[in-house]
């Protein structure tokens, strides 16, 4: 597969990514503005969860799918995939609705276990109640995230795209419209307002079913076509198809649950740390400016990786199946230099305006503290890139299990460290925690990607060298920005000021990043020639 297929791919799917992470980031302002911190602790306390059961819901067939598709359609045979995806398909039914019951049934276990002290704000029947309405949307989504995984096998990341895009707008629409009629039209509880806010996901999920659907319905043919056309077909008796499914299965749950299990680990053990420290008033709010809010806006850089590794996998995988070593090499090259060229500049430039991007979208209560809980967490979106991206690679050439374990050893980091570094460090110590966590994890698979096929660093260096020039540079030019506009007017009284203000750093410093990575061509390295077409903005 040419570079070029590899990065439109890759950036169809991080496009919907980014859109459904930023249509996620915005509905944030006026959900936050109507249920408050209060509310918007409690939805998390749902969500959480829920996200790391529908990745065991899904015991990560829909990725295994994706990656067991890719391999026998560069083989030749596409019956065997086809065969894959019906079993599949019939398998996920069957989490699906256990999922469902073990989350519905469990509700008040969980919340029994978040809500420790009686100085938080919400109790234990309305987190039992807020993750009870959430754990409906089990019972469609394994189902239908199966038909992203075959999609994706076959190199074709439309459907995932626009069913992402769709799910995220109904979800929306739902979530705010519930939210406003349950608050300023029935008069209703904030508590209920949440819980149907979490339900939304149910709806959500239903639309981007039926997107899916309706691609199915229009590339069946095609699909057919290719396996009455094929030559040669793999006899694999149905056991040993289970057992190789699921042999690339089990690494995906637990690589595809990092984010929400290091989220989980502050569930339990944030309130607890906190309140230890005499901090058990703010805490809640603290913890939402992590893991929600915050948390909104360190996921968007976050997203170009989300997209690359649903584009790159089945790509490395046909590659590495077919013994294609150098094109391997350069596959797995433009991986990571994506992320290192898009998503450190993002994460930092997010770092330095931390205060204007929290104030300008959720308000300036408290922003010295859930801003400068943002400087710190910005950079972690880094490692999270990083994570995704080479566990991906390391699924690929069927190194998977080594992902496994080095993320388990990162957990393990996050889980027995998470509260002595809020003891020592207050709030930001739990990012503190999740940073080195990531660490180990990135560091440990970026080794056996060197150790398993030799992978050559040098170039990945020299360039990682160059964009940290570059972000030095851009940091600087922000920093005057920021001293300059200061002297005009105090923008930090107002948040419209510091909506102008982020609107001029952004501006001022992407450009100066941009210029200097389009003038050096490490754009042109990067991406291929079209980034040629920027001289012109730059003119």
């Amino acid at each position: 597969m040419s570079k070029s297929t590899v990065v439109r791919g890759a950036f169809l799917l991080t496009g919907a990514s980014f859109l459904s992470k930023f249509l996620g980031m915005i509905y944030v302002i006026p959900f936050n503005a109507m249920v408050g911190e209060q509310g918007g602790a409690l939805y998390t306390y749902a969500y959480i969860p829920y996200s790391i059961l529908i990745t065991f819901a899904t015991v990560g067939i829909p990725l295994a799918v994706s990656k067991f598709v890719s391999k026998y359609n560069a083989l030749g045979d596409y019956y065997t995939g086809m065969r894959m995806f019906k079993t599949g398909m019939v398998i996920m039914a069957f989490t699906g609705i256990i999922a469902f019951l073990g989350l519905f049934f469990g509700a008040e276990f969980l919340a029994k276990r978040i809500i420790v002290d009686d100085e938080l704000n919400n109790s234990v029947e309305d987190v039992t109640m807020v993750i009870r309405m959430v754990s409906f949307a089990l019972i469609v989504t394994p189902s239908m995230s199966i038909f992203r995984g075959f999609f994706q096998g076959n190199q074709s990341m439309g459907p995932t795209a626009v069913s992402q895009v769709v799910e995220q707008v109904i979800r929306i629409i739902f979530l705010l419209v519930a939210t406003f009629l349950i608050l300023n039209v029935f008069n209703g509880s904030t508590n209920l307002a949440v819980g149907f806010a979490t339900f939304a996901a149910f709806i959500g999920a239903i639309g981007s079913y039926l997107v899916l659907l309706l691609y199915w319905k229009k590339r069946k043919g095609h699909i057919n076509r290719h396996i009455e056309q094929q030559r040669y077909v793999h006899d694999i008796p149905k056991k040993e198809l289970m057992k190789e499914l699921f042999r690339y299965a089990g690494p995906f749950v637990i690589v595809s649950a990092a984010i929400p299990i290091i989220q989980l680990v502050d569930t339990f053990t944030f309130n607890r740390g906190m309140v230890a420290i005499g901090q058990g008033e703010i805490s809640e709010t603290l913890l939402a400016a992590i893991n929600f809010t915050g948390n909104k806006l360190v996921i968007i850089p976050v997203t170009i990786a989300t997209g690359l590794s649903l584009a790159v996998m089945p790509v490395i995988t046909s590659a590495y199946t077919q013994g294609q070593r150098q094109q391997l090499i350069n596959q797995i090259n433009q991986a990571l230099q994506i992320i290192l060229v898009l998503v450190i500049p993002a994460s930092f430039g997010l770092s330095m305006l931390a205060n204007e991007a929290y104030g300008s979208l959720f308000g300036m209560t408290n922003l010295d503290q859930t801003g400068a809980l943002l400087r710190w967490n910005a950079p972690v979106g880094i490692l999270f890139a990083l994570l995704g991206v080479t566990a991906s690679i390391l699924q690929g050439i069927n190194q998977q299990n080594y992902a496994v374990v080095n993320l388990l050893a990162g957990i393990a980091f996050k889980v027995l460290c998470n509260i002595q570094l809020i003891h020592m460090f207050g709030a930001k110590g739990s990012i503190i925690a999740t940073a080195i966590a990531l660490g180990i994890t990135v560091t440990l698979n970026m080794l056996r990607i060197k150790r398993a096929i030799d992978f050559p660093f040098k170039q990945i260096i020299k360039r990682t060298m160059l964009v940290g020039i570059f972000v030095i540079i851009m940091g600087i030019v922000i920093s005057l920005v920021k001293l300059l506009v200061g002297l005009i007017f105090p923008y930090e009284a107002t948040r419209i000021g510091l909506i102008i203000m982020l609107l001029i750093g952004v501006t001022s410093g992407g450009f100066v990043y941009l210029w200097f990575a389009f003038k050096s061509t490490l754009l042109e390295r990067v991406f291929g020639e079209k980034v040629r077409k920027l001289e012109r903005v730059f003119r």
